[in-house]
């Protein structure tokens, strides 16, 4: 947690999400994972936001645009991401700015997550749900979003122009069954699997 998160938090302001988390689901994923302690219930870690640019390389503007607007989502300032490799096809080159991203943890990763639940992902057009597959193998997930203007912060008039971005929520738990258990406890509204047909049932 960084340390004007964790001062907000001792000024007596703790985020709504965190607040429920703590005095609602932690208690009722323990005994829905069959888990022995409250200390094994697993909890969101960070949240990564990053928001690539392309036209970076050639057009420094769009990049602080996106700086800009990655960090008004975030409350936190976002930095640079540079190319880890050449890419020649890409005419990319290693250290080359490609994007922003910003690391959220304490405070401001709770705020993002419950606005992401809660304003922005129903603001989606046609939105039908999160697909539970997308998880990572480690109880983590992320997601894709078309357009930055779905947070209640980015204002249309005046932005450059719609931007994608990504969003990674790390999670402390074992597996993806714990991991999906939390976030769908949190609020993330995944789909439900399709029931399978019995071949024979309408037979």
């Amino acid at each position: 947690m960084s340390p004007r998160a964790r001062k907000a938090e001792t000024n007596g302001y703790v985020p709504r999400l965190k607040t429920t988390y703590e005095q609602e689901i932690r208690a009722r994923l323990k005994d829905e994972l069959g888990l022995s302690s409250l200390m094994q219930v697993p909890r969101v870690q960070k949240i990564t936001l990053n928001m690539g640019v392309g036209e970076a390389k050639t057009e420094a503007k769009v990049l602080d645009s996106a700086i800009e607007e990655l960090t008004t989502i975030a409350g936190q300032r976002a930095q640079v991401r540079k190319a880890r490799k050449s890419i020649a096809s890409f005419k990319v080159r290693e250290g080359m700015p490609v994007g922003a991203r910003v690391t959220l943890r304490g405070a401001r990763m709770w705020e993002v997550l419950d606005r992401l639940i809660s304003i922005a992902l129903p603001r989606i057009r046609d939105f039908r749900g999160l697909d539970p597959r997308a998880m990572d193998g480690r109880g983590s997930f992320s997601l894709g979003i078309r357009q930055q203007i779905i947070f209640p912060e980015i204002h249309y008039d005046s932005i450059a122009g719609i931007r994608g971005l990504d969003v990674a929520i790390t999670t402390s738990a074992a597996d993806d069954e714990q991991g999906l258990a939390l976030l769908r406890a949190l609020g993330m509204p995944f789909t439900r699997p399709e029931p399978e047909n019995d071949e024979g049932e309408n037979q």
